[in-house]
């Protein structure tokens, strides 16, 4: 058979990913009937009315033209308001990029900071966006390990012992996917001041900053003595205001790094999704009830999946934040791949293992808590069901 000559001319930098596990899962959930889908990390939840309003108020009144690469001035200066009274973070209008969500963001640092043989520390388990953003630039993406034990928090000492002379950036994700851990403010400390020490970046992803349950914390790390001028912060509205669709993001870093990525920017996508970006002003400005509300329905969510799990006889490291909890299955006697395929195909219930987040251990898997509580229930009675067969 001949080789395409489009494949020939491919760039060495595009790489063939393994994707054949993914693919098994959701060609396996095509011929059943009645999946419950706790594997994405999409919320249920709609978008608010007013932030809908805003975008349709936006289309009629014309307002849908291009935008400057940084996005609405207006929006950027909530933006700033916003990361003051939420994580006193002190940043002005012209320090902020709107982008096409966080995952374009991403790409836009690797591409702005990654020369070829570049190391970038990535907490693990983790969004592996992450890897192929900087392999992409001719970096190395070296993952830095969690703990159950730990509760899954990034700790100073793994860091350290990861740090080589070609190292050049951190990225710290907190709350995090897939793990729903929270970093503790301490560590964060402790973090800052091994970036200072090795002279590193950090890239601070603070997608689920809004979404921390009792008992955890979060410090933004630009926020710390010596910190802002070293940190670039990335957030968005995906997750809290549940507007993944609506691809809106941002970065926050000093002035004099932001100017350098606007041309860049603007050849990625020129701006982010105009009336998008209306919608997003008024995500800031406008009511947070239901911010609130969903906020709530997470906690109740993720209370009874905490004690329905410890019952079940899994164990976790505690979801501080985000709409996660990495479980431990391994008392199941089956690697976490074969778990997640025997409970979809038996049970029905989809949940993805942790090997497609960068985890080798096969032992963990990550529910999102992402369906109304009776379809939680029912899952879980599933769940209960398929581990009574195996038993």
């Amino acid at each position: 058979m001949t080789q395409s000559p489009l494949l020939n001319a491919l760039a060495g930098r595009i790489q063939e990913e393994d994707v054949s596990f993914r693919t098994r899962m959701l060609e396996a959930a095509g011929g059943l009937n009645d999946v419950i889908a706790l594997g994405r990390g999409d919320p249920d939840f709609h978008t608010p009315p007013h932030i809908a309003a805003a975008a349709k108020r936006a289309i009629d009144e014309n307002q849908h033209h291009y935008t400057h690469p940084a996005g609405l001035p207006q929006l950027r200066e909530a933006i700033v308001e916003h990361l003051s009274s939420e994580y006193n973070l002190s940043y002005g209008m012209d320090e902020i990029i709107v982008t096409a969500g966080v995952q374009e963001s991403i790409m836009l640092l690797m591409l702005g900071l990654v020369n070829p043989g570049d190391e970038v520390l990535i907490t693990s388990p983790r969004f592996t966006t992450y890897d192929s953003a900087v392999t992409l630039c001719g970096g190395v993406p070296v993952p830095v390990p969690t703990y159950e034990k730990d509760d899954f928090a990034l700790m100073p000492g793994e860091i350290e012992q990861r740090i080589t002379p070609r190292t050049k950036v951190l990225v710290l994700v907190t709350p995090n996917n897939p793990t729903g851990a929270v970093t503790p403010p301490a560590v964060i400390r402790e973090i800052a001041d091994i970036c200072i020490r090795h002279d590193l970046i950090l890239i601070s992803d603070e997608i689920y900053a809004k979404l921390i349950y009792p008992g955890s914390e979060h410090l933004a790390a630009a926020s710390l003595p010596g910190m802002k001028e070293r940190t670039i912060t990335l957030n968005g509205f995906s997750k809290s205001y549940a507007m993944t669709g609506w691809r809106v993001g941002y970065m926050a870093a000093p002035e004099a790094f932001t100017r350098m990525l606007v041309e860049p920017r603007h050849t990625l996508s020129i701006n982010a999704n105009t009336p998008a970006q209306f919608a997003a002003l008024a995500a800031l400005t406008g009511p947070q009830d239901a911010v609130d509300a969903m906020l709530e329905a997470y906690g109740e969510r993720r209370a009874y999946l905490m004690d329905a799990l410890s019952t079940l006889g899994f164990t976790y490291g505690h979801p501080g934040g985000a709409f996660y909890i990495y479980t431990n299955v391994s008392s199941s006697g089956m690697p976490s791949p074969e778990f997640c395929l025997r409970l979809l195909k038996e049970a029905e219930v989809m949940i993805f293992p942790g090997s497609l987040f960068g985890d080798d251990s096969d032992q963990y898997i990550r529910i999102s808590y992402l369906q109304p509580m009776p379809r939680i229930r029912e899952a879980v009675a599933r769940i209960d069901g398929f581990m009574r067969t195996i038993a």
